[in-house]
Order: C-alpha cells, then sequence, then structure tokens
C-alpha cells in the first residue's frame, strides 16, 4: 500500500442505512483515505452525523459541484441505483475520482457513459465490488484456478432476505434497479463470473411472487441460468422474501467448493472444500471489507492505477441483469453478445482492515425493518 503521508480526501454521497452502518465507519481504517464531507438531501442526517464524523463540509445533492471544487479528491456514492449514473458524470466533470456502489448502474447504456465521462475527464473509477478484497472468495478464486477441483462444472447460489414492507429496497421497480437480482443477485453473478473467470454466452431466467402489497413495486424472487463457455452452467436464486441465506458452490469433476456464508460484510464467511473423500473447513473472521476497497482505490489514485473492479467490471453483470429480466418477460432464453474481460481478482488483492463495532445511526432503517 502507499507510503504517501497526503490522503486522498472523500466525500460521502448518500446517508443512506449502507453508507451509516459501513461505509462512514470504514475510513477510521482507511489510513490513507480522509472522510471530509458529506452530501444528503436530509439537513438532520447531516447535521449529526457531520458532528458525530467530525465534518462540517455538509451539503444537498444540489450543491455536489460547489462540494467538490475545494479539496476533494473523491467521492463514494451510496445512492439508490437509479441515481448512480447522474452523480457520477457530476462527479467526474467536478474532477472527482468515483467509487461508486454496485450495481453500477441500471443499464448497460448508463454503464458506458460513465466508464466514458471517466475517461474524458481522466478520472479514476471503481465499482465497489468488496468480495474482491476480502480473503475466503479470494482464495476460492485461487482454488478454482489451481485445478484441485478438476474440470469446473456448475455453479449454484442462493440469496435471501426477508425484506419488510416500505423499505427502501421494495419502493423502486425494476426500470430503477430495484428487486433482488439489483441488489443480491449481482453478488452471485459476479462469484459465477470470477469463479469461472469466464463470461456467460446465453441467459435464461424466471420470476416469482409478483404483486400484493409487499412486492408491488420488486417481485419477491428471481431465478436465472447463465451458460458459460466450456460447457459449464450456474444457476442461483435471489429472494427478498425468503429466510436469510447467502451461500454458493462450485462443483468440478474432482470436487466441491461451498463458501456459506459467502457475501456477508457483517459477520465472518466460511469456506469448505471437497476434494475425493477428504472435506476441510475453514473460518475467516470478520473484516471491514468496507475500508479494504476504499484503501485500494485510494491507492489506485495515489499510483495512477487503474483499479480491478473498473467500470468495465460492472458494466458485465450489469449486461448480464438486462438479460436476465428480458427472459424472465419473455420465458426465452436470451443469446448474449460477446465480451471480453481480461482483469480477475486474485490473491494480490487481499486486504485485511480490522472489523469496527456497531456505529451509531441517524433515520435509518435496516431490510428488517428494525431502525440500525
Amino acid at each position: 500500500m502507499s507510503t504517501h503521508k497526503r490522503k486522498i480526501r472523500y466525500a460521502v454521497v448518500g446517508l443512506g442505512h449502507l453508507a451509516q452502518v459501513a461505509v462512514l465507519p470504514a475510513f477510521a481504517h482507511a489510513k490513507n483515505s480522509e472522510l471530509a464531507a458529506l452530501v444528503s438531501s436530509d439537513p438532520k442526517k447531516l447535521k449529526k452525523l457531520g458532528r458525530l464524523y467530525r465534518t462540517d463540509r455538509l451539503y444537498h445533492y444540489d450543491h455536489l459541484e460547489e462540494c467538490l471544487q475545494d479539496g476533494i479528491d473523491a467521492v463514494y456514492i451510496v445512492l439508490p441505483n437509479h441515481l448512480h449514473r447522474e452523480f457520477t458524470l457530476r462527479a467526474a466533470a467536478a474532477g472527482a475520482h468515483v467509487l461508486c456502489e454496485k450495481p453500477m448502474a441500471v443499464t448497460s447504456d448508463e454503464c458506458r457513459e460513465m466508464i466514458e465521462s471517466a475517461r474524458k475527464h481522466r478520472r479514476k473509477l471503481m465499482i465497489a465490488y468488496r468480495l474482491h478484497f476480502e480473503k475466503a472468495n479470494l482464495r476460492a478464486v485461487e482454488i478454482a484456478r489451481s485445478g484441485k477441483l478438476g474440470d469446473l462444472r456448475f455453479f449454484s447460489s442462493d440469496f435471501a432476505q426477508q425484506v419488510v414492507a416500505g423499505n427502501v429496497r421494495l419502493a423502486e421497480p425494476v426500470e430503477k434497479g430495484g428487486g433482488p437480482i439489483y441488489d443480491m443477485g449481482i453478488y452471485c453473478l459476479n462469484a459465477a463470473r470470477y469463479l469461472f473467470g469466464a463470461e456467460p454466452t446465453d441467459v435464461l431466467a424466471t420470476r416469482a411472487g409478483e404483486g400484493g402489497a409487499r412486492f408491488r413495486n420488486a417481485e419477491e424472487m428471481t431465478g436465472a441460468i447463465l451458460r458459460f463457455p466450456d460447457e459449464r452452467l450456474a444457476c442461483f436464486t435471489a429472494s427478498f422474501g425468503a429466510a436469510a441465506i447467502h451461500r454458493y458452490t462450485l462443483i468440478g469433476t474432482k470436487g466441491s467448493l461451498t463458501a456459506d456464508p459467502a457475501y456477508e460484510y457483517s459477520k465472518g464467511l466460511n469456506l469448505e472444500i471437497t476434494i475425493g473423500k477428504r472435506t476441510a473447513k475453514r473460518a475467516f473472521p470478520k473484516r471491514d471489507q468496507f475500508a479494504a476497497e476504499i484503501t485500494y482505490f485510494s491507492d489506485c489514485i495515489f499510483k495512477n492505477r487503474k483499479p480491478e473492479p473498473s467500470g468495465e467490471e460492472g458494466l458485465a453483470d450489469v449486461r448480464v441483469i438486462e438479460a436476465i429480466y428480458e427472459s424472465a418477460r419473455s420465458g426465452k432464453a436470451v443469446r448474449l453478445r460477446e465480451f471480453t474481460k481480461k482483469r480477475r481478482p486474485d490473491m494480490a488483492q487481499e486486504i485485511y482492515r480490522p472489523a469496527h463495532g456497531k456505529p451509531e445511526t441517524i433515520g435509518v432503517e435496516s431490510p428488517k425493518g428494525k431502525t440500525a
């Protein structure tokens, strides 16, 4: 990591649940980075969180450009999905590097606009795939590539939680990036892509649990089957209406690997590897995954390096999500255009930062409905 004494100064844009429980506290462990400004439309959140995190640089969304005029190097965008494009374009044009939460945007066209804007303004653009720096998942990638599991054949994953009525996750329709695939299924999709080290060629998907009071805007669940090169399959289901689960299994001709939990940031992760008749289990204690990704992005800025989870990585997932919903609507398989993606996460990107305690939060709710 960088030895620069100066820190990259960030404005965090959006102060919802994820920002408050994970992003803002992460700056305490991202030693090359500094939380310098907060941007929100909620004056109560701005005032209280500004006091809590010791910054008086507090701005409304309408004044983002003013925020970025003086001494801000980068933004971390933690806004609803349909706003990612707008605020990325505004930030890059104002001269800030952009770390944007996933999904990168709602459509692949929006993703391409974001990539082009960052290129035009010579700014770094990284999509916040925190698991690209987390040891358990990177170890899984290493095992998948090693040949120990034999010829990789199929991947399966389940990601679900019970989301209460009225939660922001159920407020937006698919057309604005709502629904369980944009929110949760993207983890399953991204894991399949980095474990296979390839891009899917065909998609078949279906939705269930639509309508009713709770799922008026966003469906309860969607399942997808993805065909990969070399006769490989990946299947997964993402649900807003089932008991909590977050796991994946990779099956080869000689063995299997299961991560359970696989996608969490609030607890430790576990791997189980079976090769022949031998099974090994390993636990990976909880760590601050957000501090790791912020540290990495700041180092890319200092060293003028292109981040690995780049805009192209975000585009790679969003183009498949578009195909998933197209297939679910039509009831037919969708053929994807050829897409080349060379860089993949590996163990060299692993960054450890210690876990933080439970932070104080202002006016936000978890998906379970409890004020967090």
